[in-house]
């Protein structure tokens, strides 16, 4: 499965046109994608493939509080209320997946699916690179009933976390899917040898360069580089 992520009209139209099988739906990919303005939705909700909308609403790192809860609550019914596939959501604290905000958003997304007769579609966005212990997270996330994990493997880029990446496809043993995400490219999808792959339209910027404060991917991939 090849997902493409998009940020705009010409996105979308390239996507499908290109042979996407799913697109990832956001906003602002230069700050690592935020959540997509209310027209692209609707506009994207005509794709002739499945669109999963990103829920994340604002750049940084990924604690939110009770204001940004209810937000992102408003974000999965739109993506409902539009028909959209799936949604694709993150929330960490302390070296770790935030269950209590986790679960809040997985249950408003379970009764919105109920709601309209078809549930959406789960993924864990790339929170998970910043966990202190994936392998327990990949649990944590099989428990609360995702769907998908988009994973670099703890990497910058997914190509730098294939044995992880490996390590990670291993230990799901079909439980949920290893969605690999950053720097995948054409000449990287052999060597990844993922059951799903993730490629950007436009390319994204390396982590790093995206993100510019509150110790979100800045600071996680100064830390993997020098080796913290």
């Amino acid at each position: 499965m090849l997902e493409i992520c998009v940020e705009d009209a010409a996105g979308l139209a390239a996507a499908v046109a290109g042979g996407g099988g799913r697109v990832e739906l956001c906003s602002a990919l230069a700050l690592g994608g935020l959540t997509p303005p209310r027209s692209l939705v609707r506009l994207a909700a005509q794709a002739p493939i499945p669109v999963h909308m990103l829920c994340r609403p604002r750049e940084g790192d990924f604690v939110y509080g009770p204001q940004e809860t209810a937000q992102v609550c408003d974000d999965i019914d739109l993506a409902a209320e539009a028909g959209l596939a799936g949604i694709v959501i993150g929330a960490g604290a302390a070296g770790g997946l935030d269950l209590a905000v986790l679960g809040t958003w997985l249950d408003h997304a379970r009764h919105a699916g109920a709601a309209r007769g078809a549930r959406l579609s789960l993924t864990l966005h790339r929170v998970f690179d910043v966990l202190d212990d994936m392998e327990n997270g990949l649990e944590q996330a099989v428990a609360m009933g995702f769907d998908r994990i988009l994973t670099s493997g703890g990497a910058v880029r997914a190509p730098e976390g294939v044995r992880m990446l490996a390590h990670l496809h291993e230990l799901a043993a079909g439980r949920i899917v290893i969605l690999a995400g950053s720097g995948v490219s054409a000449e990287a999808v052999p060597a990844l040898r993922a059951p799903e792959s993730r490629s950007f339209t436009p390319p994204a910027a390396p982590p790093a360069r995206r993100q510019r404060h509150r110790g979100g991917w800045k600071n996680w991939a100064s830390r993997r580089e020098s080796g913290r």
